[in-house]
């Protein structure tokens, strides 16, 4: 069995655990999660969005699976590609897009109905391009200099067009850009202005918002601005998820005995890990957060063994934002930051984050699989990567 897995499934075998685990904590997550959503859209049928959710799992997996055997490299060439391709389905969901909860966020496929989110394919894409752009700059501090620019712009296009519907993805993404061009060695002074400068255009975004409090610019506005003032009384979500939390206890009620899962809006995702909390215990919950700091430290371990800068940017760009993602959804659930619309990743039912997770986590596994295959490479991944290792 152990030869079995060690000849088909290469890779970091750490990474390969904690995906499985997650998964199968996501389905007992999500079937006990469904049952409000069930009784509104399936006449009580939960096992239509169980299927459903497995249906994504699975196509997932293999996703993951088929594209740790490819070549991380494959992604050098396309990534210009990638980014542009992004920003043209970003411009469409604005355009063509399917509105719910005054959020434009979803294209819909002719001919199949399938919907998905071109944030999650934009995030991806963006990601590919800032690690090659950072991997071609390393030589000298001239190509260094010009390498900020040539990410901003990009970066600016695609959080701008993210901002209006999904204001966290966007400021989630910016946090990733920021600490990878961090890494790449831009010149701290530009960060530290570019810093200051998102700073203050989100003060006005937030004074524009009250003085128009209309559509999710209000909506933000008055996330903020009850937490902020600590003000929740006519926050029913975050309530109901601290009423999930203060009444578990360290073991928990038991799968399926959450008291609160047919009140709490979006229990199957924004807030899934109160639900788990509640039924699954703090140690559980503390399992799962140890799981997704292990990503961290694992990605970190590959990146440092790997000499290619190409490799070691885009593995830990894409495990940051993984990251972020999960301590942001982990964080709204406990009552740290105001609510936002992030799911929890790997966990939390969904369509395309989960194929984009598990399709970024190949790419990891891809990197991983090259430390111990020789396969050429192009001048650029060639170079040393002196700032991380």
């Amino acid at each position: 069995m152990s030869d079995f897995f060690s000849k088909y499934f290469l890779g970091d075998k750490v990474i390969w655990i904690i995906v499985v685990f997650l998964s199968i904590i996501s389905i007992l997550s999500v079937y006990s999660s469904i049952g409000d959503l069930a009784y509104k859209y399936a006449g009580g049928n939960t096992t239509f969005y169980l299927f459903r959710h497995l249906k994504f799992l699975i196509g997932g997996f293999i996703l993951m699976y088929l594209i740790h055997r490819i070549p991380y490299n494959v992604f050098f060439s396309l990534s210009q590609l990638l980014i542009v391709v992004a920003i043209l389905l970003l411009i469409f969901t604005l355009v063509l897009g399917v509105t719910k909860n005054e959020a434009t966020r979803w294209l819909t496929i002719p001919g199949l109905g399938f919907e998905f989110q071109t944030s999650d394919v934009a995030k991806f894409g963006l990601i590919v391009y800032i690690a090659r752009v950072l991997s071609m700059s390393q030589e000298s501090e001239d190509k260094l200099d010009k390498a900020f620019l040539k990410i901003l712009i990009p970066v600016g296009f695609v959080c701008a067009l993210i901002l209006p519907s999904n204001f966290s993805t966007a400021v989630l993404l910016l946090l990733t850009s920021i600490v990878l061009m961090f890494i790449g060695r831009i010149n701290t002074k530009k960060i530290l202005y570019l810093g200051a400068f998102l700073i203050v255009a989100f003060a006005f975004m937030f004074l524009l918002a009250k003085v128009m409090p209309s559509g999710r610019m209000g909506t933000w506005a008055n996330r903020i601005e009850r937490f902020s003032n600590d003000n929740t009384e006519d926050d029913y979500q975050a309530n109901l998820a601290k009423v999930a939390i203060a009444t578990s206890n360290i073991i928990g009620k038991g799968p399926g005995n959450s008291s609160v899962r047919y009140l709490l809006p979006q229990a199957y995702s924004d807030f899934i890990f109160a639900i788990i909390i509640e039924e699954w215990g703090s140690i559980m919950a503390l399992f799962i957060l140890a799981a997704y700091l292990i990503l961290l430290y694992r990605t970190g371990m590959i990146v440092k063994k790997t000499s290619r800068t190409f490799a070691a940017f885009l593995a830990i760009g894409i495990i940051m934002l993984l990251v972020f993602q999960a301590l942001t959804n982990i964080s709204v659930a406990v009552g740290i930051i105001p609510v936002t619309g992030q799911p929890l990743p790997l966990v939390s039912m969904g369509g395309t984050s989960l194929l984009i997770t598990f399709s970024s986590l190949g790419i990891v596994l891809s990197i991983s699989r090259s430390l111990s295959e020789e396969q050429p490479t192009s001048l650029e991944e060639e170079e040393e990567i002196t700032v991380i290792s």
